[in-house]
Order: C-alpha cells, then structure tokens, then sequence
C-alpha cells in the first residue's frame, strides 16, 4: 500500500498549496505593494498551467516514462514553490505559480496513471479511495494553517512548507513507482499548440484586463489572439484522426450537461476562494488566523457529503438533484454577500459548512453523470478533457470574480472592499452558477439512472475550493 500513498501524498500537497495560498492573499498583497484584487493572476496563472498540460500528461509519461515524469513533476512543484516564496513582484509570483501549475499538472495525473496500470483490478477500488482523502483533508487543513503562518510568521512559508513532504515524495517515487509505460500513439502536437497557446492568451488577456500587469491593449491583443488560436484547435480538430481533445464527446447529453454545465456551476464556485477572504480580511478586519478558522468548515461539509452523495442520487436520481441542488447551492452562495462584519461567526460558519455540503453534492453528481454515455475506449480521451474544462471554469471564476467586484466599485463610487461591492460580486458570480441548471434540467428524465443505482464514479478528484 506504499504506492497509493506516494501518490497520495502528492495530491495532499497540491489541495494544501491551493488553499493556503488563498487565505493568504491580502497580506501576499500588501508586501508585493499591489492592490489584492491584483492577485487574482496569481491563481489564474496556476489553474491556467493546469489545464494547458493536463491533456499532454499521459503521453509524456508513456513517453519517458512514470517514474521519471512523476518525481521530476514534484520536483518542478517545489521549484516553483521556491519561487512564490522568493517573489518580490506581481510579475514574478504570476510566473512562479505557472511552473507550479506545470509541475502539478504532471504529478497528479501521472501517479493516477500508475496505479491504473498496476494494481489489481480487485484492489482498484480501495486503492483509489486514498486519493479522496488527501482531496479532502488538504482543503480542510489549508485555510487555517495558512491563517496561522501568515499571522504568526511570514506568507512566503506557506510555499516552503511544501519542500520536506515533497522531498520525501521524490525520494518514494525513485525507490518504489514502478517506471510504466506504454507506446505512446502519435503526439497531435499542432492541437496542443492551438490548445496550450489559445487557452493561455484567452484567459492571460481576459484576467489582465484593466489595469493589473500588462497594458489594456496588450491584454486585448492577448485576448483576441487566443481566441484565434481556439478557433483554429476546432478546426483542426475537426480534420485530425486523432485529435488531443476529442471535441466530438460534447454530442453525448450526458457528457455535454456535465462538462458545459459544471463549468457554468464552477465559475461561480472558484470565485469564492479569491472574494470570501478578500471580504473577511479587507472588508471586515479579520486576520488571516480568524478567516482561515471560519472558511475550513466548508471542506468539512464537502466531506461529510461525501458519506451520503450516492444515497441522495439514488433517491432522487441525477436531473432532479443536479437541477434542484444547482439552484439552492446557487442562492446560497449569493448569501455570502449579506455576511457583514458584526454577522455572528456561528452563523457565518453555519452558512459556509450549508454551502460546502451542497458544492460537494453538486461535484459528485457532475463528475459521475459526464461519464455516463461515454464509452471505454474514449475514456481517456474524456478525462483529459473534462480535467481542462475543470480548471478552465474555476480560473474564469477568479476572473470574473475579480472584475465583478471592481466595477462594482467603480459603479457605486465606494472602496472596492465595501461590503456593497462584495455582496454584488457575489450575486454576479451565483448568477453564472444558477444558469447551468437550465442544461440539468435538459437531461432526459433517467440519465445516469444505471449509474444511480450503483455507486456513482469520481473520477476526477476536485481542487480545493473554500
């Protein structure tokens, strides 16, 4: 059981990494002298990375092999955890998180890869479920922690922490990942370039729009060049035997609803771990120890969820529960904005540990019903692309997130940290959410009805979301 722990312990090291960081994020502010809404890049920037190599994980390590893309995956981590740490610039954190982004982009994924193909079949199951429980631990132990070092100590060891568990991880993975590979098919490198460059441009130009990093126009430029360069992966994809994203998924119902319609749910959801500590910490003077202790309840609520998802979906079956729960969890995430600074902090964690239950139904449900319709030998091929979409959805998030709460400033004439903004910020992004219950409510009445009755897959574990 050593080698499911290896890999375990790589995915608790990625989940911890993406929750610190967010509680941490207006004292990161404060010492690189930029506004807090600035840093939105700095989790963009990761999330972006993920999602451009995560489709090119599996055939690097046929390619060269897991052992080795494994420990040299950890060991990009750290160096760019070293980085975060030594940044003194908005410029250098933002390219310090991309290689972060690149280093967890092949570590996870690969791990996964190795003990698909190595355990048994009849050990698969009880093998794969360590890897739930660093997905969960890490986001409940990551607001907190990161509160204590960011007050008590210095921002920059919440990314120093990492570099003992991942040392220790490169050292396992030498000694015991067995080095699995297989003839890898014929990279589609002209789709990965259209994908890498289209993805990366689009949301760089996207999240610099304004006044963070780069000029307007140049953010525009980056926009609009993006754009282009999705607009030819279609096309290209359209005509290649074998294309990295294989676009055609999107024609299952099933697959559609779960991948087009999560990512409108997650929008709204990978707004909050960028607004909620903004307004804790900003708008209502709480150190960073005080907004970690309140946000953590969320991931216990994600994790007690998780002991009942599959009986509510056998209850209830997927539309009704996707449909439903997409509405509620949507409207409560709206509720986040009327939380004011005298707002009772039993209630705040009340509403928070409400919202992490309903976020994880959700999730569970998405990331069974997407692979309902598809068959075996495109499951990989839908992995990939559900992975991408994933960290697609939650940077736009940040993004929008971001820029909702500054107009919102600039339309009522307030500091962008009055809690005004903050609750039309959250009404903005709850409203995205809200709308991917229209695509649930489009599936056929028994989708995923099989799936029901058995036990629901995962997957994808998610990221860590506050």
């Amino acid at each position: 059981m050593l080698l499911p722990l290896i890999v375990a312990c790589a995915l608790f090291i990625e989940n911890m990494d993406s929750t610190v960081i967010a509680t941490s994020l207006p004292a990161i502010a404060s010492d690189l002298h930029v506004e807090a809404i600035a840093l939105k890049l700095a989790l963009t920037t990761y999330l972006i990375s993920l999602a451009i190599f995560i489709p090119v994980s599996g055939w690097v390590a046929d390619r060269f092999g897991a052992r080795n893309i494994f420990t040299v995956a950890i060991a990009v981590f750290l160096l760019g955890s070293l980085a975060c740490a030594g940044s003194n610039t908005l410029a250098q954190m933002v390219a310090a998180r991309f290689l972060q982004g690149l280093g967890g982009a092949m570590m996870v994924p690969v791990g996964r890869l190795v003990l698909l193909r190595t355990v048994p079949k009849s050990e698969l199951v009880q093998v794969m479920s360590y890897l739930t429980i660093p997905a969960l631990v890490g986001p409940m132990v990551g607001p907190p922690l990161g509160g204590f070092i960011t007050t008590y100590f210095d921002w920059r060891w919440i990314f120093l922490i990492n570099l003992p568990m991942g040392l220790v991880g490169i050292a396992l993975g030498r000694r015991f990942i067995p080095d699995v590979r297989e003839p890898p098919p014929p990279l589609d490198w002209l789709g990965f370039a259209y994908s890498g460059l289209g993805l990366g441009m689009t949301l760089f130009g996207f999240s610099t729009l304004g006044r963070h990093l780069v000029s307007t126009p140049l953010s525009v430029a980056c926009l609009c060049a993006g754009l282009g360069a999705l607009a030819g992966y279609v096309w290209h994809a359209r005509r290649h035997p074998h294309p990295l994203l294989d676009l055609d998924l999107f024609r299952l119902p099933t697959f559609r609803a779960g991948v087009v319609g999560g990512s409108l749910f997650r929008i709204g959801i990978g707004a909050t771990p960028f607004l909620l500590p903004l307004m804790l910490q900003l708008g209502f003077g709480l150190n960073p120890l005080q907004s970690g202790l309140l946000t953590f309840v969320s991931a216990v609520g994600a994790m007690f969820m998780k002991t009942i998802a599959t009986r509510i979906l056998q209850r209830w079956g997927f539309r009704r529960v996707l449909t439903i729960n997409a509405l509620i969890a949507s409207a409560l995430l709206a509720m986040y904005g009327l939380f004011r600074a005298d707002t009772p902090a039993p209630l705040i964690m009340s509403v928070l540990l409400l919202g992490g239950c309903l976020r994880s139904l959700q999730f569970t449900s998405l990331n069974a019903i997407s692979y309902a319709e598809v068959a075996s030998p495109r499951m990989g091929h839908a992995s990939s692309l559900t992975g991408m979409m994933q960290q697609l959805s939650l940077s736009l998030g940040v993004a929008i997130g971001g820029y909702a709460l500054q107009l919102a400033g600039d339309f009522t004439g307030t500091r962008i940290t009055a809690p005004t903004n903050f609750m039309i910020a959250f009404v903005v992004v709850a409203a995205i959410s809200a709308s991917s219950a229209w695509l649930m409510w489009r599936l056929p009445r028994d989708a995923g009805a099989e799936m029901a009755r058995g036990k629901s897959r995962e997957p994808e574990p998610e990221p860590g979301i506050i």
